[in-house]
């Protein structure tokens, strides 16, 4: 009788064994193994025993806590706390709405942020009360973002396919909008060097990923061009910028740009420091992007021809849309140096998170502290760009396994 090979064949159960077999196949299989796994295993003891208590008991986080919004928002007016207040509260809504509509990774994203602004809510019932704000309107507009993100999820679950297309031009506002909501008008204007903290590094992390990636495409696209002036100026501008550090471009739009430009012309500081982050992340992104072009076989295109096809209509429903998808992990990975590297402007004098947390550990009521409250900032600071940098990465490997990349 033959044999159905067309059927995938069940894989055999894994036999499980419980923890004490474990622990012996593992760790206690011989007794120089049992003396190196018992050693080990109070060397952690004690470092975690360390670790515990100097959290418990260092008195630096009181530092971290009072300035709490010192971190979020900089210098930005304490009377005009309630515009990136708002601007939250917006992101919360559309992703509880993304999260009902579309599942999958979205709603692990919503999910994600609703838990993080009940903790964080709840965090601050243990902290001291900040100087600088109140600590009920602090709570109120934490549990109040989280309760609009959830009202927002039921909206979505419930209204579904049509909300897709008005979520889509939402999300494509929201970056202009917020940009108006923070800087305000007329009396209410707010001036960017008042700017600062994690509102900051946010504004400049996505303003570099949503400007430079248009860019680099059509850099990518251009150096591929049959143009030898296209292609000319594209090569030159990408080796060009590649060939010098974030440092060197950031000094050039803050410190050389002004020479250039009438006396009467003055470029925002914020704005020049956009616009370095973009034009050196595009070159970057720019060759990621041509190399997906470049892995694509020759066969796409001339079928494409054959077709009847343009080679715009090639390129944009083709070729570059197999190319992004395959160079959707490199571009995250970049994506996430990117948002790290925003710390360089502090050089340049804007206060972006890092710059915040070093103006705390040198406040005068904090020096007779022993040790300082240096390690306690730097590494509060260090957390919340591991949070961010984490959920990218997860966020990219939830892509890659539903777009099934790198499993043939």
């Amino acid at each position: 009788m033959a044999t159905d090979v067309s059927q995938p064949q069940a894989r055999a159960p894994r036999p499980g064994i419980g923890l004490v077999e474990w622990l012996r196949q593992n760790l206690f299989n011989g007794w120089l193994n049992s003396i190196i796994s018992i050693a080990l295993l109070l060397l952690l003891f004690r470092a975690l025993s360390a670790i515990v208590g100097w959290v418990l008991t260092t008195p630096g986080w009181a530092a971290v806590a009072s300035n709490i919004r010192l971190l979020m928002v900089g210098t930005y007016p304490p009377e005009q706390t309630w515009r990136p207040e708002l601007v939250v509260a917006i992101v919360a809504l559309l992703l509880g709405l993304s999260g009902g509509v579309w599942r999958g990774l979205t709603r692990a994203l919503a999910i994600g942020f609703g838990i993080s602004l009940v903790l964080v809510g709840l965090l601050t019932l243990t902290l001291p009360p900040d100087q600088s704000a109140k600590p009920v309107d602090t709570r109120l507009f934490l549990f109040g973002s989280a309760a609009v993100l959830a009202l927002g999820f039921f909206a979505g679950t419930r209204l579904g396919e049509r909300l897709r297309w008005p979520l889509v031009a939402a999300w494509f506002l929201l970056y202009p909008a917020a940009i108006l909501i923070l800087r305000g008008g007329g009396a209410s204007l707010v001036p960017t060097n008042l700017w600062g903290g994690l509102m900051l590094t946010m504004l400049l992390a996505v303003s570099g990923i949503v400007l430079s990636f248009p860019l680099g495409v059509l850099l990518a696209l251009g150096r591929r061009s049959n143009l030898p002036v296209i292609k000319a100026f594209c090569v030159a501008y990408i080796e060009l910028i590649r060939g010098v550090p974030l440092v060197t471009v950031l000094f050039m739009a803050s410190l050389m740009l002004p020479l250039f430009l009438p006396a009467n012309v003055r470029v925002d500081a914020v704005v020049r420091a956009i616009v370095a982050v973009t034009l050196f992340s595009a070159a970057y992104l720019a060759e990621n992007v041509r190399g997906g072009l470049q892995a694509l076989p020759r066969g796409q295109t001339e079928a494409a021809r054959a077709l009847g096809l343009s080679a715009v209509q090639t390129t944009l429903l083709i070729t570059l849309p197999q190319a992004l998808r395959a160079v959707i992990p490199v571009l995250v990975g970049q994506f996430i140096s990117l948002f790290k590297d925003t710390s360089l402007v502090v050089i340049i004098g804007l206060t972006d998170l890092l710059g915040a947390a070093r103006s705390i550990y040198t406040q005068p009521q904090w020096l007779g502290i022993t040790g300082g409250v240096w390690r306690e900032t730097l590494i509060f600071v260090a957390l919340i760009y591991w949070i961010f940098s984490f959920t990218m990465s997860r966020s990219a490997r939830r892509i890659e396994m539903d777009l099934n990349i790198g499993k043939h």
